[in-house]
């Protein structure tokens, strides 16, 4: 059975674009926020949008506790359900990936398509041995350490400005709020971003899944997971970690594959 959030849902603060056809849920990831979509709000601006800010993240509250994925996904629940938008198609990045999973295996009834950019599972033993120390030094090093983190997992090709804003959005997060969404990620019991854990959990999911990597290898790992017909990966080499704001163009014609025009919503 699905473990429970352990913290009651949070009022998201989020973008509600109205428009036609079934609603795009987009999801952003550890120490980001919603503003991380603007272009892809332009080119979805005929479509209804939904984008929040995660708990503890951008606009929306910061409570002391709950940052496992699965509470962040009890979050989106209660906002798909308030907005009344029926079924979304989830988009979730690195964090955001895990949340949007797990609101597809907690909550199937809100989603009818994922997609998944670089998400934050499947680690493997070399990423896992280093996560303790890595802690450690967030909890002592503070935002700082966040900043060299974020820096880093750009690609060369990455737009500057999208590179700057994100270290300054790491530079005035709460060090304690990043730290405790790692530890929800892959340390807590019920964790899922080992690959052992992931590939359990993954099993879970009901609705169609489009994957999209910067690597072959990790791309090569998920394509050799459990996956709903319909579901398929691509790889984006030569990209960074956030690949969606390298390439957002690209992303729209992606997820216009799982998000047709025609389509309407149930």
């Amino acid at each position: 059975m699905p473990a429970s959030p352990s913290a009651a849902p949070v009022p998201l603060h989020h973008v509600d674009q109205r428009g036609k056809g079934p609603a795009l849920l987009l999801v952003h990831g550890w120490g980001g926020d919603g503003a991380e979509w603007a272009a892809h709000r332009r080119l979805w601006a005929d479509r209804r949008v939904v984008i929040p800010d995660l708990r503890g993240h951008g606009r929306s509250p910061r409570p002391s506790s709950g940052y496992g994925p699965r509470d962040l996904a009890a979050d989106l629940a209660a906002l798909v359900r308030r907005l009344g938008t029926g079924p979304v198609v989830a988009v979730g990045h690195s964090m955001g990936g895990q949340a949007v999973t797990a609101l597809a295996v907690e909550h199937p009834g809100l989603v009818r398509a994922l997609v998944v950019l670089d998400p934050a599972y499947g680690a493997d033993a070399a990423e896992l041995g280093r996560l303790p120390g890595e802690q450690r030094a967030l909890r002592a090093e503070g935002a700082a350490w966040a900043v060299r983190f974020v820096a880093g997992a750009f690609g060369p090709g990455a737009p500057e400005a999208s590179r700057a804003r994100h270290e300054r959005l790491m530079a005035a997060m709460d060090p304690e709020v990043l730290a405790l969404c790692r530890d929800g990620m892959y340390l807590a019991p019920d964790a899922f971003g080992s690959r052992e854990a992931a590939a359990a959990y993954l099993a879970g999911r009901r609705c169609p899944v489009l994957s999209v990597y910067s690597t072959r290898r990790a791309a090569a790992w998920e394509a050799a997971t459990h996956a709903p017909p319909g579901s398929r990966t691509v790889v984006w080499e030569g990209c960074g970690h956030y690949l969606h704001e390298e390439r957002p163009r690209d992303l729209a014609a992606l997820v216009g594959t799982v998000w047709p025009p025609s389509a309407t919503t149930t």
